[in-house]
């Protein structure tokens, strides 16, 4: 019986030595986190949900801060600063990293898949772990995906019922050279721009229409100043979830763990809350207003067709084994 107690005394010694151990493993830190949505916007609610289990991990010691709505600069200004170590955390498009890894612009082409298992497949899939390590040694952490949802067209003009109706429209994409081509490949007019300039080139007429997901286009209130929203669906946008690499390496392996298991538990919540919104969005925008229309299926997979010239030229650019693993992948999560 001595015995006994004499090892469950050792054992709980253990266990108070090695939390004392892991709580001075983690210091007073405070982390800056930006993104460019407004606070009502999925993106924003994943950020608080992080921040919150950050809050209870740490035992407050470590504190984030969320800087909604590009309070911090526009996407580049953001990655920028992040990669200087200015700035902890962002969460921002997949597009912007293109101009950081190249080869993040193949989740950018157009049509890639059917619904947001094959997205959500593709980034936490071996792709996806490959282009995270490539943006590591550029130095991004990235810590996980948040979902964006299907981007689709909103303009002052005209119902999109067909590629066609795209011809000559002015249209803002993020300032991304496949988003360009893709647009250029139905003779709109595509203007990269910021995202925080958008409104404001929408109302004064200096754009007739964009692209974004639906929760999206509500949250921005892009209804006050766009008539039409077509169902185009025509790229799956997943936002990373990026930590200054400066700064995680300043870290403790306990906060470095701390931050991570965080930031899934976080993405995990957030996908749901996302799609979630996106499915009520729609109807939302219907009573602000705007019109609505599908596309149908065969119109759909001609548009798909008619972007394989957009594939075929970027594909071209990029490292051989990364374009073959990019097309295994594709070919795995398009029977989901």
């Amino acid at each position: 019986m001595k015995t006994k107690l004499i090892k469950f005394v050792a054992i709980l010694s253990l266990i108070a030595t090695n939390s004392v151990a892991q709580a001075q493993d983690i210091q007073e830190r405070t982390i800056k986190f930006g993104h460019l949505n407004n606070t009502d916007h999925p993106t924003s609610m994943g950020v608080r949900k992080f921040a919150e289990i950050v809050a209870a991990k740490s035992g407050g010691k470590i504190k984030v801060t969320e800087f909604a709505s590009s309070q911090l600069g526009n996407e580049l200004q953001q990655q920028s600063a992040l990669m200087g170590g200015v700035q902890e955390m962002l969460v921002a498009s997949t597009t912007s990293l293109s101009g950081v890894v190249k080869e993040f612009g193949l989740l950018d082409f157009p049509f890639l898949f059917s619904n947001a298992k094959q997205a959500d497949s593709m980034v936490d899939g071996p792709l996806g772990k490959m282009l995270n390590a490539r943006l590591n040694d550029k130095g991004i952490v990235v810590l996980g995906y948040f979902d964006l949802g299907f981007r689709n067209v909103t303009n002052s003009k005209r119902p999109i019922t067909k590629g066609e109706d795209l011809e000559g429209l002015k249209l803002r994409v993020i300032p991304n050279p496949v988003f360009v081509e893709t647009f250029k490949t139905f003779k709109a007019n595509p203007v990269p721009m910021p995202f925080a300039e958008l409104y404001g080139a929408l109302e004064n007429k200096a754009v007739d229409g964009q692209e974004n997901p639906y929760a999206v286009i509500l949250s921005n209130k892009f209804y006050e100043v766009n008539k039409y929203v077509s169902e185009t669906n025509h790229v799956y946008a997943t936002n990373p979830v990026q930590i200054s690499k400066r700064f995680w390496e300043k870290l403790s392996p306990t906060e470095q763990k701390l931050l991570q298991d965080a930031a899934t538990e976080a993405q995990n919540y957030q996908r749901v809350v996302s799609r979630e919104v996106s499915s009520k969005a729609v109807a939302e925008l219907k009573a602000k207003g705007m019109i609505f229309n599908e596309i149908s299926a065969p119109e759909q997979a001609r548009m798909r067709s008619e972007v394989k010239a957009v594939h075929d030229k970027f594909s071209a650019a990029y490292e051989p084994a990364v374009v073959k693993l990019f097309k295994n992948e594709l070919d795995r999560v398009s029977k989901l």
